[in-house]
């Protein structure tokens, strides 16, 4: 067996929780539904690969070491915190303004380019600070320290991270187009909607704030 592939319980059992925090709504889901809703399924997807993007770069960290400064520099962790509320934030106020780009309603909006869909996926998944932590407490669980093909056996798991959520986030993507067709004559559901997007964004920030408030 080569080097960078960790024992097959591993591999499943890794599958496992993979599948486990793909599947658990999110911010990246709310966004990936709403960009498909708003301007169909290629800024879905736009938005899903700057997803995976940013899973790509979390990955590369943890194996090269780089994102263990994150937590022994309390400071930069907390800054990190910080900047992903206030991403969700603003992406909670453009979900209920008029041009915005993640409206569902579209009248008077403006299509952004499948550029900007991507790096908004990326952006939020960076600045989001509950895929670091699993990023850097959780996917070194999978390997041992004194292993000396650690960071090859890391970045195997992040590409498998990537091919179990990639199925679950297609799934999301088709679900978000066909229940567009389907809802596209009821003006309210699409203001509901909105405003459930909206929601969404602004009760991750406000968890991530109130948690750095009591520390």
């Amino acid at each position: 067996m080569p080097d960078f592939l960790p024992d097959l319980p591993v591999i499943l059992a890794f599958a496992l929780a993979a599948f486990l925090l793909a599947v658990t709504p999110g911010p990246d889901m709310a966004l990936f539904v709403s960009r498909t809703m708003n301007w169909g399924r290629s800024h879905g997807f736009a938005t899903v690969l700057g997803a995976l993007t940013g899973i790509a770069v979390h990955t590369m960290l943890v194996a090269f070491g780089i994102s263990v400064l994150i937590v022994t520099a309390p400071t930069a962790f907390w800054v990190l915190k910080i900047v992903g509320a206030l991403y969700l934030v603003w992406l909670a106020i453009q979900a209920v303004r008029a041009g915005g780009g993640i409206l569902v309603s579209k009248s008077g909006g403006r299509q952004p380019s499948w550029r900007q869909s991507y790096l908004t996926g990326l952006g939020i998944n960076l600045t989001n600070p509950k895929v670091a932590l699993f990023f850097v407490t959780f996917l070194p669980q999978f390997v041992s320290a004194d292993d000396p093909a650690a960071s090859a056996k890391l970045l195997f798991l992040g590409v498998e991270f990537v091919a179990v959520s990639l199925p679950v986030v297609i799934a999301v993507v088709l679900f978000a187009e066909w229940l567009t067709r389907t809802l596209r004559e009821k003006q309210w559901v699409g203001k509901a909607l909105n405003w459930s997007f909206a929601a969404v964004f602004m009760a991750f920030a406000a968890t991530i704030l109130f948690a750095e408030g009591r520390k």
